[in-house]
């Protein structure tokens, strides 16, 4: 029994073992084409995205312009007439407004927004309030407001 070999353990053969390698980081870029001109896509339809979304807040700057002038003319029923008759200009082609006046002005006024607060409501009170002194009248200011934020201008001019 001297030459028969000592027996193998478990822990011999575990002391035996030779560790794996370390298989390479897997990549996080795209192996193919297709991802690139998928990302190519996303990145075109946000840039487009974003320019639309500036372009909108462009376009809107003279409503943000015409409220901040609203707060400060609040009380005053002519200054809000005057504030009112700019935005308009603003947003419509001037041959279309700055002949308006009266119930003309009104119906235009109120066909912008699909309402009937300037002919028949306290926006009536728009087309004398240049003329003549008037009151203070909050509830011109909300229905100003109201037109000055809701109105939907022409897109082409």
């Amino acid at each position: 029994m001297n030459g028969d070999p000592k027996p193998v353990t478990l822990l011999d053969l575990l002391g035996r073992l030779i560790e794996a390698p370390e298989p390479p980081p897997v990549s996080m870029t795209p192996q193919t084409w297709g991802w690139a001109v998928v990302a190519l896509i996303l990145l075109a339809a946000c840039t487009v995205g974003a320019i639309h979304i500036w372009r909108r807040y462009e376009a809107n700057a003279y409503r943000r312009h015409a409220v901040k002038e609203l707060e400060a003319a609040r009380g005053d029923p002519a200054a809000i007439a005057a504030i009112l008759r700019r935005t308009a200009l603003v947003a419509y082609p001037r041959r279309e407004v700055a002949g308006l006046a009266g119930d003309d002005w009104l119906h235009f006024l109120d066909s912008q927004v699909s309402g009937r607060d300037f002919l028949e409501g306290p926006g009536r009170q728009v087309a004398v309030a240049p003329y003549r002194d008037a009151r203070n009248a909050p509830a011109l200011y909300a229905v100003v407001r109201n037109w000055i934020l809701r109105h939907q201008p022409e897109k082409t001019r």
